[in-house]
């Protein structure tokens, strides 16, 4: 029956995704495939928490800090903060510039 409860309450949490305004501007430059894969992870993001272990190169960069890959050449990163439902996207954009 606790399990029953853990899944229902997951369910019932959704996660608030902010996204920067330096993310927003970012993503007017990227191509139109990035911009539908990051889409994709934000609503994950949304429905399932920061943890996104199914994304290419999912990694925890350090205490409340992860990224994963949208494509070969861009990435995304967002941050956590335990004990909130927030989570802020503050990277998107070429995997060279990125703020690991």
């Amino acid at each position: 029956m606790v399990l029953l409860y853990e899944i229902m309450e997951q369910r019932i949490i959704r996660y608030e995704v902010r996204v920067t305004k330096k993310v927003q501007k970012n993503l007017r430059k990227l191509p139109p495939e990035v911009v539908r894969r990051f889409v994709a992870l934000a609503e994950q993001l949304r429905d399932r928490g920061p943890v996104a272990h199914d994304w290419k190169n999912y990694g925890k960069l350090g205490e409340g800090r992860y990224h994963c890959h949208l494509a070969y050449s861009y990435s995304a990163c967002w941050t956590h903060e335990k004990g909130t439902i927030t989570i802020e996207v503050y990277y998107v954009g070429s995997r060279e510039n990125a703020q690991y």
